[in-house]
């Protein structure tokens, strides 16, 4: 019950060693960040155009390296429709840098749940948004254990509250979302920097109506983190036209973090 790679070669590299050199790469760019937070968000495209500002995310991740925690990975579905949030059926996901076990005691008491929690397959298994951060999590943790949640159409702020309840004290969250989708240069980070501003004040409704893929996981984040009192701020925003240099058809990306108060 091993969820294979399914992006390995177009959004990331196949090859192990260009894998993490490419990603080695990323987080020598990021300065040290201090203590880590409690929760970060991540683009999920391809690491040519997102990979610096993924970067910022993880490198905040560091200082958990050999703490083996538990990691609560949260993306949208892209290509197959569903009701509910997916865990899978899986045991563990595999990526060219090896195994990462699920944590599935977790994942059965989500499922003990009822809806809209949910082990479908089938959603995960073209889907690239959680896919395309377990590398970078391999590299700067080392060992974790991983609940991925998949979300399909459902009510994020009605699914916030178990997840919230089934976090455990160091625990780490990652909401993977890209932001704003095929907009020119002034237009884009216009739309993104609202974006933000809503994430940011911690507007669950505001992330939930915003244009940004991973907008219902997003904005479970959201609800969760102001509940807990955690404090978001911005490590770093660019757009696909930052490194393609085409400035007509942009991709937003953003890094945020999450801090106990």
């Amino acid at each position: 019950m091993t969820r294979k790679p399914a992006v390995a070669g177009a959004f990331y590299p196949a090859d192990p060693e260009d894998l993490k050199g490419m990603i080695a790469r990323f987080l020598a760019e990021v300065p040290e960040m201090g203590p880590p937070p409690v929760a970060v968000t991540a683009p999920h495209a391809g690491y040519i155009y997102s990979g610096p500002v993924a970067g910022y995310a993880f490198r905040s991740l560091a200082p958990l390296a050999g703490a083996e925690p538990v990691v609560w990975l949260m993306g949208p579905a892209h290509h197959v429709a569903f009701e509910g949030v997916s865990t899978g059926p899986f045991t563990a996901w595999a990526t060219p840098l090896g195994e990462v076990p699920v944590a599935t005691d977790r994942v059965a008491g989500l499922l003990a749940l009822g809806a809209p929690f949910t082990d479908l397959a089938e959603p995960h298994l073209p889907e690239h948004s959680l896919e395309v951060e377990l590398p970078f999590l391999q590299v700067v943790l080392g060992g974790f254990r991983l609940v991925p949640l998949l979300f399909g159409v459902t009510d994020p702020l009605a699914a916030a509250p178990a997840i919230l309840e089934a976090i455990e004290p160091g625990d780490v969250v990652v909401v993977s979302t890209d932001l704003s989708h095929y907009h020119p240069d002034d237009a884009a980070r216009r739309i993104d920097a609202r974006t933000l501003e809503r994430a940011l004040a911690l507007d669950p409704e505001g992330v939930l109506e915003a244009e940004a893929c991973g907008r219902h996981p997003w904005a479970a984040l959201t609800w969760i983190a102001r509940a807990r009192g955690w404090r978001p701020s911005l490590l770093a925003y660019a757009t696909s036209g930052d490194t393609s240099g085409d400035r007509r058809r942009m991709v937003g990306y953003a890094a945020l973090r999450y801090d106990r108060p």
